[in-house]
C-alpha cells in the first residue's frame, strides 16, 4: 500500500483545511488509518485515527472538537477536516495505515500545514 497525503497549505488562524490521504491497493479499506503531525524541533505526535469501516474514531485532546477524521473506502481515501486552526497546529501532517503490534506499517510522505496568527 502506498499513501499520498495532500491538501496542506497556508491559512490564517481560525481558518480551515481538509487533508486527503489517497491509498493504492484495495487492502487499504481493511486497515485502521491515522493522522500524525510533526512540528519543527518536536517529536511526531498522534492526531486522530479511524477504524477500517469508519465506525470508530479517536482524537488527541489538542484537536478534539476542531478536527474530524473520515474515510471513503470506495475511493480508497482518508480525510482530516481541520477547523478553527491555531498557529500551534503548524506542522507536517502524515497519514498512516495498518496498525500492527503497536505501530503503523504504511506512511505517506507528509503535507505541510502552516497557520499564521
Amino acid at each position: 500500500v502506498q499513501l499520498q497525503a495532500s491538501g496542506g497549505g497556508l491559512v490564517q488562524a481560525g481558518g480551515s483545511l481538509r487533508l486527503s490521504c489517497a491509498a493504492s491497493g484495495r487492502s487499504f479499506r481493511s486497515y485502521t488509518m491515522a493522522w500524525f503531525r510533526q512540528a519543527p524541533g518536536k517529536e511526531r505526535e498522534f492526531v486522530a485515527r479511524i477504524s477500517w469501516n469508519g465506525g470508530s474514531t479517536f482524537y488527541a485532546d489538542s484537536v478534539k472538537g476542531r478536527f474530524t477524521i473520515s474515510r471513503d473506502n470506495a475511493k480508497n481515501t482518508g480525510y482530516l477536516q481541520m477547523n478553527s486552526l491555531k498557529p500551534e497546529d503548524t506542522a507536517v501532517y502524515y497519514c498512516a495505515a495498518q496498525y500492527i503490534e503497536g505501530k503503523y506499517h504504511y506512511w505517506g510522505q507528509g503535507t505541510q500545514v502552516t497557520v499564521s496568527s
